[in-house]
């Protein structure tokens, strides 16, 4: 791990209890961390993971790190003040969206897995940054691998419960997915932030049986023991 201090933090005002992933969204690493460490800027990390899987600590820990923006999940409006930020150096749709390298994510996982365990974070509160800002955000995208994470229980998986359609109303939809964590107050965005995450194949924003599927299985209780 290479140690890239930032200036650009502030004192938490919450306990942290999420994990957030973005992209930089800039052509390479050397610009990404340029922008990160620019007092000017008035944006920064605790962690960037670069494509051949090199780790940079921006930010401590115990510090708040300005990489979520207005955002909001679960609940919680200040998610820079209860949340780890990480960027993965990636290009993003601006600059040319690419799938995340092997070597990328191979050293991702213990990087979170270990931020998971030492703030007992949850699995529901591993999110992308399209999750808590919807209607600003696209990151990490519909090609970063989720799946990945949560074979190893670092992320919430697809669900794949053979359920029925429960048939509820757009406005039902909304309901339950404002009850499981995403700010609705722009629907086409929320309900495409959520399909970038749990059906990246079809995302456009439209409400549909599989959505509405997915949803209520994500929302159903768990085994005991289950995060």
């Amino acid at each position: 791990m290479i140690e890239t201090p930032s200036p650009n933090f502030g004192e938490r005002m919450l306990p942290i209890t999420m994990i957030v992933l973005h992209y930089t969204g800039m052509t390479d690493s050397a610009s990404a961390i340029a922008r990160l460490t620019d007092p000017a800027a008035q944006v920064s990390a605790h962690y960037l993971v670069d494509e051949d899987g090199t780790i940079h600590r921006m930010v401590a820990e115990d510090k708040r790190a300005w990489h979520a923006g207005r955002s909001h999940w679960r609940g919680i409006t200040d998610v820079n003040s209860a949340s780890i930020g990480i960027e993965l150096v990636n290009p993003g749709h601006e600059w040319g969206y690419r799938a995340f390298p092997d070597a990328q994510i191979d050293a991702l996982i213990p990087l979170v897995h270990a931020i998971k365990d030492r703030h007992q974070i949850t699995r529901g509160n591993v999110v992308g940054h399209s999750d808590i800002a919807p209607v600003r955000k696209q990151d990490p995208g519909e090609l970063f691998p989720w799946n990945r994470l949560a074979r190893l229980r670092l992320a919430l998986p697809r669900p794949t419960r053979n359920l029925m359609d429960p048939g509820w109303s757009d406005a039902g939809f909304l309901l339950a997915l404002e009850r499981f964590g995403y700010d609705v107050a722009d629907a086409t965005a929320a309900v495409t932030a959520f399909q970038r995450r749990f059906r990246p194949e079809m995302v456009d924003g439209v409400i549909d049986g599989e959505c509405r599927m997915l949803l209520l299985a994500l929302l159903l209780p768990k085994p005991q023991g289950d995060d």
